[in-house]
């Protein structure tokens, strides 16, 4: 797997106050690096790109990971950090209307914030 990218924008939406707690960093991190996930469906995805889920396990519990993936470079560009109970977690697929909803606003966040080079970029 490549770098992961992390958009200002999406980090303030999934963490408080847009910090992200360093033990979800390395869980996040980690869980990109080792590669193992289940591609998922998607709405209007940029071109040549994939989703991607991830499964987490954490102190607090099990967490999903959603990373939209450059297919060429193999970078990750970081949407989702949710708990299984949480109404997106529980059900990520293109079927969850909150989580459809979710991803397009995301994406729109993320190209705001690539264009604007509001970003983070974590090599491996």
């Amino acid at each position: 797997m490549g770098a992961i990218v992390i958009a200002t924008s999406i980090r303030k939406k999934e963490f408080k106050k847009g910090l992200i707690p360093p033990r979800d960093f390395e869980i996040i991190i980690t869980a990109f690096g080792k590669g193992i996930y289940s591609t998922i469906k998607g709405e209007s995805l940029p071109a040549g790109s994939k989703l991607i889920k991830i499964y987490a396990t954490t102190v607090h519990g099990t967490r999903r990971v959603v990373f939209l993936v450059d297919v060429e470079s193999g970078d990750g560009f970081f949407l989702f950090y949710r708990s299984k109970n949480d109404k997106i977690g529980s059900n990520i697929s293109i079927k969850n209307t909150v989580f459809r909803t979710e991803l397009k606003k995301y994406l729109r966040m993320l190209n705001k914030d690539i264009r604007n080079g509001d970003i983070e970029i974590y090599e491996e």
